[in-house]
């Protein structure tokens, strides 16, 4: 591109032939003219039901501002998002390849999935997460997290499209950056708390073709218990290790899936997908078995919690490996657990902060 070319030459011209006219060069700047901003939008809304269904965002920037008593679906990924001055809206959105960023909002329930997640100025706003990073709240109270719980036909592949892994959700570990020893700004919602109770399903025209589950058992993110209350005091570290071609997530998945239909008092507390070294699996694991599995790409940590659940844990694996051949850690006592838990998951902070 930029160079002359010539009906049957490479670049260089014969005096009989004609040169192929140069294309005009297009700059970024040409290209940022032919978007219209307002496609990218939604302001100024009061009391109605509106958004974007799949293919109407492709990774765009996206801005809603100034509505109040709107339901607004954004059914698309997003590069990045800024909510400001809203009242009493529901709000899901698509995968979010950066920030979703909340201000001076009020009395909203939001659905967000995204890399990094910040609010300021805002009160009374409950929030079903998932956030690669640590969520950061400022000058903001009564903010309420849950667990991010959705699904429809194009969520995985937006996922995809956005960068973002479902096993690095940290909805629930908020850093408060005004904090204040007489009053505590966040809080988690309960464990029964049901995505259509807060975000109801859009029921208008615009969204008719939208096939959408909130369930737990749909949902592309796993439920994780995170920062609440422990039913048990044993928990469990089992690691799926990568075979070279990704397919550690769906593994991980498939098992989580298995485990809770067959044990429901075992509960998923965190996971993680993180990038390992040799020195780092002998640090987590005690051991250099394991060295050679890292190498071969992210790995994916998932910590169980219940009575008994290294031994459950053990079991299932053994049943689920002769369906889905693996490579995997678990951990084989109880105190041994605790250990290993802390170690993967401090190292995965140390890993999500560089």
């Amino acid at each position: 591109m930029g160079c002359l070319l010539t009906k049957l030459g490479f670049g260089r011209a014969h005096h009989h032939e004609e040169l192929v006219e140069e294309a005009p060069k297009q700059y970024s700047w040409d290209k940022r003219r032919e978007i219209n901003v307002k496609d990218y939008m939604i302001e100024n809304q009061s009391d109605s039901t509106l958004g974007r269904v799949p293919g109407q965002v492709s990774g765009q920037q996206f801005v809603i501002q100034n509505c109040k008593n709107c339901n607004i679906y954004v059914f698309d990924y997003i590069a990045a998002i800024n909510i400001d001055d809203c009242v009493d809206c529901n709000i899901f959105l698509g995968p979010v390849k950066t920030s979703v960023f909340i201000r001076d909002c009020k009395s909203c329930r939001v659905i967000a999935a995204c890399q990094q997640f910040r609010t300021r100025d805002c009160s009374k706003v409950d929030m079903f997460l998932c956030c690669n990073t640590q969520p950061i709240i400022e000058a903001s109270s009564g903010m309420k997290f849950a667990c991010y719980q959705y699904h429809y036909p194009e969520l995985k592949m937006q996922f995809k499209m956005a960068g973002l892994s479902v096993f690095s959700n940290n909805w629930g570990t908020i850093h408060d950056f005004s904090q204040d020893p007489d009053e505590q700004h966040y809080s988690h919602l309960s464990e029964d708390s049901k995505v259509d109770d807060f975000v109801p399903q859009p029921d208008t025209e615009q969204f008719q073709s939208m096939t959408i589950s909130t369930s737990q058992k749909d949902s592309v993110v796993p439920l994780t218990l995170g920062p609440r209350r422990k039913p048990s005091d044993e928990s469990c570290l089992v690691v799926f290790f990568n075979d070279g071609k990704n397919t550690n997530t769906t593994r991980a998945r498939q098992f989580i899936d298995k485990l809770l239909e067959n044990h429901p008092t075992i509960v998923l507390v965190q996971t993680r997908d993180v990038t390992m070294e040799p020195n780092d699996a002998l640090r987590v694991f005690g051991t250099e078995n394991y060295s050679p599995f890292v190498q071969r790409g992210s790995v994916i940590g998932l910590e169980f919690n219940g009575d008994s659940c290294v031994e459950t844990l053990h079991a299932a694996l053994n049943v689920f490996q002769q369906e889905q051949i693996c490579d995997f850690f678990c951990s084989e006592s109880r105190s041994e657990a605790e250990k290993q838990i802390e170690n993967f998951y401090n190292y995965a902070d140390m890993q999500m902060a560089v």
